[in-house]
């Protein structure tokens, strides 16, 4: 590779990090405007995963009691996810179709009214957690150990939602807008925070008090606060797509049920996946400590190392929504099988790296051979299905982005509960397979995904989708 071409990849490294407020994602090459939007919105997605991982990371020296409680609050809160990430999803399609349209302004009401949302969803999840935390734990399979030890950390994980639901939310504005650097910059000051204060409140370093696994969780919510604030300076400054103004918080119902309507679609998309996902966890919780911490650990690495197919498919979502509000419906289309091609690519490569040196990674987490057995089987049997996975994401970012959040919702439907729960619980229980039907109903569930999201997007339904 000559130097000049080493030059011009940095460069364009250079200028997705930095973003920018004046450039068009409907005109010009199709790889360079995917690589702009998805390299802001993989390291955005990457710092998300890292809170997770960074916890687990510091608590597994606690053991596989603290290590458990992550993973259950975590699966609990997976519907949490859900309910924020359906927000955004619907947010960004609003605001992308308005700024393909030229019309900042309706962009920018269109955010404030999606502020409002988030803020019923922040109060209601807040309130009920805090007060049903230790019965979330026992509902979620956790033996008398697991709820004496991580009643407080998830009472405070709860009560600090509104953090998880503005940084989706708030990103989702940006994503929309195509100002993925925001997104980006502020998921890594929140784990910047995250990851220094992690240690020091879980053990008790320096002057810092010893809080145990409660320590993760003020620590996490601590940077996702600063995160948040972070976010809204950027909303209300005046030199970006979206300058948000007290005028755009004036709650206006059209717009407000507009939202819901699109949101709607995208909360029950997610809560069917994620739903499944806690069904999965109760499931596997029914045989021991050591198979939740495996599982927990395995499923944790596999979310990390698959962000940037997570990015490259959130950049379909924000170019579908652009070249559709600018009228290029061909260039959607072209948009979408380009980046299926870079997504399959990668997740294959993944999965060849995790099912050579599975050994290696779950060691980093925890050297308990019982939970490292667990996490070793369970990371090859999902990768097998990774390409199919890769493929699956972009056709089902190609629906949300056109503001079609229904057609995954009932995809996601039929694969994961028509077919995933059901193969799970058999396997599981019936031919007694333990954690290991869970893990090879998770592979059958995402090719069948890969399959059918395919064969629908090219029916072409989502092309004529009004927002």
């Amino acid at each position: 590779m000559s130097v000049k071409k080493i030059r011009a990849g940095l460069g364009l490294f250079k200028e997705a990090f930095a973003g920018s407020s004046t450039l068009n994602y409907t005109e010009g090459s199709i790889a360079r405007v995917t690589f702009l939007l998805a390299v802001p919105m993989i390291l955005e997605m990457a710092m998300e995963s890292v809170f997770a991982i960074v916890d687990i990371f510091f608590v597994a020296g606690l053991g596989a009691a603290a290590v458990a409680t992550v993973g259950l609050t975590e699966a609990m809160m997976s519907l949490l996810y859900a309910v924020a990430i359906g927000l955004s999803m619907g947010t960004t399609a609003m605001v992308a179709r308005r700024i393909g349209e030229d019309n900042a302004h309706s962009a920018a009401f269109a955010a404030g009214q999606a502020l409002w949302m988030g803020v019923f969803v922040s109060v209601f999840v807040g309130v009920v957690g805090y007060f049903y935390a230790g019965k979330i734990l026992g509902l979620m399979g956790a033996d008398a150990e697991v709820v004496a030890m991580g009643t407080t950390y998830t009472q405070i994980m709860f009560s600090g939602c509104f953090t998880i639901v503005f940084l989706f939310l708030n990103n989702g504005i940006f994503r929309g807008a195509g100002d993925a650097s925001i997104a980006m910059r502020s998921l890594i000051l929140a784990n910047g925070i995250n990851i220094v204060l992690d240690p020091c409140l879980i053990y008790g370093w320096g002057p810092f008090p010893d809080m145990g696994v409660t320590g993760a969780a003020v620590a996490t919510n601590i940077g996702r606060g600063v995160g948040v604030l972070y976010q809204l300076y950027y909303l209300c400054a005046s030199n970006r797509r979206i300058q948000l103004g007290l005028k755009d918080l004036v709650i206006k119902i059209s717009v407000v049920l507009a939202l819901v309507r699109i949101s709607v679609g995208g909360i029950a998309q997610f809560l069917i996946a994620t739903a499944s996902w806690v069904f999965l966890m109760r499931l596997v919780s029914a045989y021991g400590s050591d198979a939740v911490a495996g599982y927990t650990i395995a499923v944790r690495v596999m979310m990390f190392v698959i962000l940037p197919a997570w990015g490259l498919s959130n950049a379909v979502a924000t170019l579908v929504g652009q070249n559709l509000g600018a009228g290029k419906v061909q260039r959607a289309v072209d948009t979408v099988w380009q980046v299926a091609k870079y997504n399959v690519a990668y997740m294959v490569l993944v999965s060849a790296v995790l099912i050579v040196f599975p050994d290696v990674i779950m060691g980093l987490f925890t050297a308990e051979p019982n939970a490292v057995a667990y996490g070793i089987d369970a990371l090859r049997i999902m990768s097998y299905s990774f390409g199919f996975m890769g493929l699956g994401m972009v056709a089902i970012q190609a629906f949300n982005g056109a503001g079609d959040t229904m057609t995954p919702t009932w995809i996601n439907g039929f694969c994961y509960w028509v077919v995933q729960i059901p193969v799970a619980y058999f396997l599981a229980t019936v031919l007694e397979m333990g954690p290991y039907g869970v893990f090879w109903a998770i592979f059958l569930a995402e090719i069948l995904l890969g399959v059918v999201g395919v064969l629908y997007f090219m029916r072409g339904g989502w092309k004529t989708r009004v927002v």
